[in-house]
């Protein structure tokens, strides 16, 4: 009966936003861990069990991996792995994946300096079995002769960084009228797979948010206090791992358009692709210790209508997209009212119907639950 809860409970957690696919697979390989005694940090090998080839990896970032090579190939856990019994050989998938896993990790280490280059999806694209033969399609996009070149007509004239984020601060209200705002609450529905379901988002400056979702069967919660993050239903409960935190603090960060350039170091822009026929120009951040963003902006109103993120793992990167729209003013700042988040496995959306600003929020929503032991 335990194992149908928790079913359910990532099924929910997946509608509300967090792991890219099929969530019963980590907790059966939850149950599959080899136990150890509670020391951190761990490896793959030490936490997991019958784990051959990603041995010395941080044990974290084992499931990431694994959901990268979900999203790469189309499938879902049980294509490689028996049901219930994760740790099981007994399906040559497994034994196929560990090759190409091996073939991977030989290839970026001989030929490009152990950088992540090469990845799952290369080959396969999104699909099972890789297609080794060009596809002839008369309306098949082709690539730019200058894509990636700094001097091409495409990046010549651009916008500097600067003066796009100037741009977006300035649309959003400017940094004065942003900073007045010491708490938001949003109110509204969440849409997945054709099912609505209430929704609100409780955010306090700088940088903590909880949004609780009410599906049928009770509450699902994701909540960041600004060090911690976490999902929990029932009693079950999720504690983010480090690379969830750090989206999570993206999320949570109420200044994002003023703060930025304190949370990111190094800037490139790009010309843009249209979304929603809007023309846009693209601002690609990097920091070391936080995801990659890539920021899509109006060209002409200079808000911002989609952030694109990627979370590291040692097989490639994971990606997640959200598109903002229905910008509104309120208190002299503008925010949107709709959005939609995609991964892989599929997307929700998240639309607003009330805000309330510089209202009290009760602390103990920030207050983690305790994290039962998987038994």
């Amino acid at each position: 009966m335990m194992r149908i809860a928790l079913g359910r409970w990532l099924l929910r957690i997946t509608v509300s936003g967090w792991f890219l696919f099929c969530l019963a697979c980590v907790w059966e390989v939850a149950l599959s861990q080899t136990k150890v005694p509670s020391e951190a940090p761990k490896t793959a090998e030490q936490q997991f069990k019958n784990i051959q080839v990603l041995k010395d990896i941080p044990a974290d970032q084992l499931i990431p991996s694994m959901q990268f090579i979900s999203a790469s190939l189309g499938v879902n856990c049980d294509f490689c792995h028996v049901e219930h019994e994760m740790q099981k050989d007994d399906k040559k998938e497994k034994q196929t994946a560990r090759k190409m896993i091996a073939m991977e990790l030989t290839i970026n280490k001989s030929h490009f300096n152990n950088e992540v280059e090469v990845t799952c999806y290369t080959c396969h694209r999104g699909t099972a079995h890789p297609v080794g033969t060009p596809i002839l399609a008369a309306d098949t996009p082709q690539p730019s002769l200058h894509a990636g070149d700094e001097n091409s007509d495409e990046t010549a004239n651009l916008p500097t960084a600067d003066q796009l984020l100037d741009k977006y601060l300035a649309a959003v209200g400017g940094a004065e009228a942003l900073k007045k705002i010491k708490s938001r609450v949003q109110k509204g529905t969440l849409e997945a797979g054709g099912i609505r379901y209430p929704i609100e988002v409780y955010s306090q400056a700088p940088e903590k948010r909880v949004s609780i979702a009410h599906p049928q069967g009770g509450e699902s919660v994701t909540a960041f206090n600004g060090e911690v993050g976490w999902l929990a239903i029932g009693n079950g409960v999720h504690r983010m791992t480090a690379s969830e935190r750090e989206a999570a603090r993206i999320d949570a960060e109420l200044y994002f358009p003023a703060r930025v350039r304190e949370l990111y170091k190094e800037f490139r822009v790009r010309p843009g692709e249209p979304i929603d026929g809007r023309a846009t120009f693209v601002v690609m951040a990097r920091e070391a210790s936080r995801p990659a963003l890539r920021l899509c902006f109006d060209k002409e109103s200079g808000l911002l209508l989609r952030q694109l993120r990627f979370a590291e793992t040692p097989l490639g990167r994971n990606p997640t997209q959200i598109d903002y729209s229905d910008y509104k003013e309120i208190d002299g700042v503008k925010i949107p009212y709709r959005w939609t988040l995609t991964r892989p496995n599929g997307s929700f959306t998240i639309t607003v119907d009330q805000v309330q600003q510089n209202v009290p929020i009760d602390e103990k929503l920030f207050v983690p639950p305790k994290e039962e032991p998987a038994k």
